[in-house]
């Protein structure tokens, strides 16, 4: 049985991909944030621990014997919280990270379809850039997931792109993010060493 740890599993997304891994019985899921045991229960198949990713030790403790870490967490401290995951998985020998950025760090939204999310137009890029680089430099078998603003909408409304690639848009749907993050999870080679942005294909429709 695969053991993941998700950290940020109260948030937003998290929640979402804690939902969708909860149907795969071939899993067993920590559930790691701040207040996570105000959201979750412990069952056969599910740890609950709170968690401050600030601290490296809070860190280390919740990925003992786990295979996969998946990060969706996000905000000002992400470059420090990168750091202390990457140093915990390394004393902890995880080698599995699958990391959860944002869309424009690269500067790849064209100018023609609204660039403002870029990093250089965008100061709030700066964490996620930092803490991806981190990532990037880390050693792990990392993907680095990039989406943009996050609603609801069908599971296959997205396109993909890579580091060095334009992007094609700067909306996702939380569907399918949570696919794609499903089938990283499950495959511990798809994208390996990758950047991928994931996004609606907005490049022939009207700014949204």
């Amino acid at each position: 049985m695969k053991r993941i740890l998700i950290l940020g599993a109260s948030g937003t997304f998290g929640k979402a991909l804690v939902e969708k891994q909860s149907n795969d019985k071939e899993c067993h899921l920590t559930l790691a944030s701040r207040h996570a045991s105000a959201f979750y229960h412990e069952s056969e198949r599910c740890h609950v621990i709170d968690c401050d990713a600030m601290n490296a030790d809070d860190l280390q403790q919740a990925m003992a014997g786990c295979h996969v870490v998946y990060c969706a967490i996000s905000g000002d401290d992400l470059p420090i919280i990168a750091e202390n995951m990457v140093s915990a998985m390394k004393k902890t020998r995880v080698r599995r990270l699958i990391f959860m950025g944002a869309v424009g760090i690269y500067d790849e939204i064209p100018a023609d379809m609204d660039d403002e999310d870029n990093l250089r137009n965008n100061p709030d890029q700066i964490p996620n850039r930092r803490a991806t680089d981190v990532v990037e430099n880390s050693g792990l078998d990392y993907t680095i997931l990039r989406p943009g603003y996050l609603r609801d909408g069908d599971k296959d409304d997205y396109t993909l792109t890579f580091k060095g690639e334009q992007a094609k848009g700067y909306v996702s749907t939380i569907p399918s993010v949570v696919g794609l993050a499903a089938s990283l999870i499950n495959d511990d080679t798809l994208y390996l060493h990758q950047s991928v942005s994931i996004t609606r294909d907005m490049s022939n429709t009207e700014k949204l």
